[in-house]
């Protein structure tokens, strides 16, 4: 969990995760967005990779990083629980038989 949240505490990580909700993307094109050296992006992303939110694959010359959602749930959730937060399910909608 401390790995989860030392993840969280950096501002240029949360904007990776946040990137990565809406698409897989390369090293590259997350590097690009940024105003940061390549290296300092490595480092942010073994980071995420240590805590086990994102997963990363080799594709031909680039590495493809995803978003590893159930950690940052289960993190969450944790962290809820921790302050004694009570999370229940979202309710699902009733369907109607007319």
């Amino acid at each position: 969990m401390s790995l989860v949240f030392k993840a969280l505490s950096d501002p240029t990580r949360r904007r990776v995760l946040e990137m990565l909700r809406e698409r897989p993307m390369s090293a590259g094109d997350l590097a690009a967005a940024f105003p940061v050296s390549k290296p300092t992006m490595s480092a942010h992303f073994a980071v995420l990779r240590e805590a086990g939110l994102i997963a990363s694959e080799k594709q031909a010359q680039s590495v493809i990083y995803h978003l590893q959602m159930s950690v940052l749930e289960e993190a969450m959730l944790g962290f809820a629980q921790a302050f004694g937060w009570q999370l229940q399910p979202a309710a699902k909608p009733e369907s109607s038989t007319d």
